[in-house]
């Protein structure tokens, strides 16, 4: 019995989330040789780890998630040090739960960019998942949000990036020079039915375009 016992415990531990994000931890330290050390990488695969588990209402993807927004990380790290080259403008959009405005923004900034851009999202206060109406009215649009999820406000993305959008958050946001700030003052799609978020939808695609526009003009 103690044997069995044994065996499942090793078991166990095989999937347990601490070995999970161990192997992460080090498949990016190899992915980022030379950019960032060991320490680094598995320092912020258990942070993004642990940010993301204080909203989530299930666990079963919470490592994956976390290993997709610690290589994020890592890349905006990166990315601020001069260690990777950003060939095209950086726009993070920050609101407080990431579930709606700041979703919709980046959504449609990545539509309507393309490859022109490069979109980040985070919340001051994140929420445990996407708002459902705002899921639909980018499903209107043909804009499938499947892989996204609302992630918590660091300082490695704020660093990396060349313009901020701010939506309602306040001044959670910390302030860097060199870096173009905006506030786009919007509805919150928490307190409005599904006709009033397609109105908000519209209003931030109205604004991205002329991000858009300006931002290739600023490059240019």
């Amino acid at each position: 019995m103690e044997v069995t016992h044994e065996r499942d415990a090793r078991a166990g531990g095989l999937h347990s989330p601490d070995s999970v994000l161990h192997r992460a931890a080090e498949r990016l330290a190899q992915q980022f040789a030379g950019m960032v050390g060991e320490e680094t990488a598995e320092r912020i695969v258990f942070e993004s780890y642990a940010a993301l588990a204080r909203t989530a209402i299930v666990s079963t993807h919470l490592p994956s998630l976390a290993e997709k927004f610690a290589r994020d990380r890592l890349t905006a790290l990166a990315q601020s040090r001069g260690l990777i080259a950003k060939p095209v403008p950086e726009i993070l959009y920050v609101c407080v739960q990431n579930s709606g405005r700041s979703q919709m923004a980046a959504a449609l900034t990545r539509h309507l960019g393309g490859d022109r851009v490069h979109v980040r999202s985070a919340g001051s206060q994140p929420a445990a998942d996407l708002l459902p109406d705002v899921v639909t009215v980018l499903e209107e649009m043909g804009i499938d949000l499947s892989e996204e999820f609302p992630k918590p406000l660091t300082d490695d993305i704020v660093r990396a990036a060349d313009a901020v959008v701010t939506m309602g958050c306040g001044d959670a946001c910390p302030i860097y020079p060199g870096k173009r700030y905006l506030d786009w003052q919007l509805g919150d799609p928490v307190e409005l039915d599904l006709d009033g978020i397609r109105a908000v939808r519209d209003e931030i695609r109205q604004r991205v375009e002329q991000l858009l526009v300006d931002l290739a003009t600023t490059e240019s």
